[in-house]
């Protein structure tokens, strides 16, 4: 072996045991914590912050902020810029730190829930390995990952370099309008020399590293009433919306034609999306010419995909037929850029050799079938990933629940990898993929 190359295996001898022994240290403070960690996610299950209509917010942040706050790291509750103005359950989000300056790592979730098939998801049960609730799996079992591994870094003597950041927003299940967004457009969603953000989704051990944009429009063909005997002096907006919803026939076979190369499965997830008529309303009665029919285009993009052409596209159909006189309006639902990260990408690799070391099984990086939060951090050239202990094939269901054991790994990976990525930031400067 030449001298060069042994002295790159001795130094890659001594990462490797920094690490090992970092993993050590970190396990020592989450193990005796088992139990305290079932017992705080119980506690902020029991918080119904259901979204909407958006409520109890202050009072889900505030039990994070005590918890926080009897581990010696110290919180800010803040009102989100525009979320005041909802006077009766106003927005506000949590930002709190460990370390100072430096190179920053970002660990990011929202505190509001889906609503509760009944109030009695949020009396949670407890066993042995699992904790039932609302909220559970997306995601208070994965703030609750986020908040220990935090304490698990301090008790341990980290991060040596850089800073750790962690930020609970709300609103995130009706699209981040009033969290998120409104944080990136008032430029306090994320601070320069951010090296990676991670938010605890629940991806059932996946990393989810690419997400897809959507266009979700609501369109309404309006026409004029009139007795069906007399339908000569209506004008029938049903038979109008088909000539808009045959023009989109035809964008959705181009569309759904496109293949990412993002990995995902089955083969036929792969494809781009556009659905119409999640949502159909119109007429009055069956003897009535309809004077309105409203459907919905919900257009999900895949991570190669433009937003503003395919924005375009859409309106350029909706104008052609106005251009033959139907009236029509539209009204955006929702907007997002899709994003995507590579694997080879050091964020990446540095959250999978944290994921082999803490699992003993190769990290798996996959495509998101619905939207992140991710999507904001890539607006600000931050590389995102969700990778958290719930599972989305419980979200949001009636009988949701978390693995204790997976919120503990969790924990640790989280912790392993800020800490191997704030050492590299601070060593080499900026992660370029």
């Amino acid at each position: 072996m030449s001298t060069g190359l042994f002295r790159s295996a001795a130094r890659s001898g001594k990462r490797r045991g920094a690490m090992k022994r970092r993993r050590e240290a970190l396990t020592r403070v989450l193990e005796p914590n088992r139990d305290e960690m079932a017992l705080f996610t119980m506690e902020l299950i029991r918080i119904p912050s259901e979204n909407p209509p958006g409520q109890l917010y202050k009072e889900c942040l505030g039990a994070i902020a005590d918890k926080l706050r009897s581990f010696g790291v110290h919180s800010e509750i803040r009102p989100v810029p525009g979320g005041e103005e909802e006077r009766d359950n106003p927005r506000c989000w949590l930002k709190a730190r460990l370390g100072d300056g430096g190179p920053r790592v970002y660990f990011h979730g929202h505190a509001d829930v889906v609503p509760a098939q009944s109030p009695e998801q949020f009396e949670p049960a407890l066993t042995e390995d699992t904790i039932v609730g609302r909220g559970s799996s997306d995601m208070k079992g994965g703030i609750t990952s986020m908040v220990y591994a935090m304490h698990a870094m301090k008790e341990s003597g980290l991060p040596e370099k850089g800073s750790v950041v962690l930020q609970i927003v709300p609103d995130e299940e009706t699209g981040g309008q009033l969290g998120s967004r409104a944080l990136s457009k008032d430029g306090t969603l994320v601070e320069e020399d951010t090296v990676a953000m991670f938010t605890a989704e629940p991806t059932g051990g996946l990393v989810w590293h690419a997400s897809r944009g959507a266009i979700t429009l609501r369109v309404t063909v309006k026409g004029r009433p009139s007795h069906v005997g007399l339908q000569f002096r209506g004008v029938n907006a049903f038979e109008r919306m088909l000539l808009v919803a045959d023009a989109l026939r035809q964008l959705k076979e181009e569309v759904e034609g496109r293949v990412t190369a993002f990995p995902i499965e089955p083969a036929p997830a792969r494809r781009s999306i556009l659905m119409m008529g999640g949502e159909v309303a119109g007429g009055d009665n069956f003897n009535l010419v309809p004077d309105r029919c409203t459907f919905t285009i919900d257009r999900r993009l895949n991570p190669e995909e433009d937003l503003d052409k395919e924005r375009q596209r859409l309106s350029d159909i909706v104008d052609t037929v106005r251009s033959d006189g139907v009236e029509i309006d539209v009204e955006t639902i929702q907007e997002a850029r899709p994003a995507g990260v590579s694997e080879d990408h050091p964020a990446a690799r540095a959250l999978g050799k944290s994921i082999e070391m803490v699992t003993g099984e190769p990290a798996r990086f996959e495509l998101c079938p619905g939207i992140l939060e991710t999507r904001f951090y890539a607006e600000h050239s931050v590389p995102a990933f969700a990778y958290g202990p719930g599972l989305l094939s419980v979200s949001h269901g009636p009988n949701e629940f978390i693995k204790r054991g997976d919120m503990e790994l969790c924990a640790l990976t989280y912790a392993l990898t800020a800490a191997r990525l704030l050492e590299t930031a601070a060593i080499h400067g900026p992660l370029d993929g």
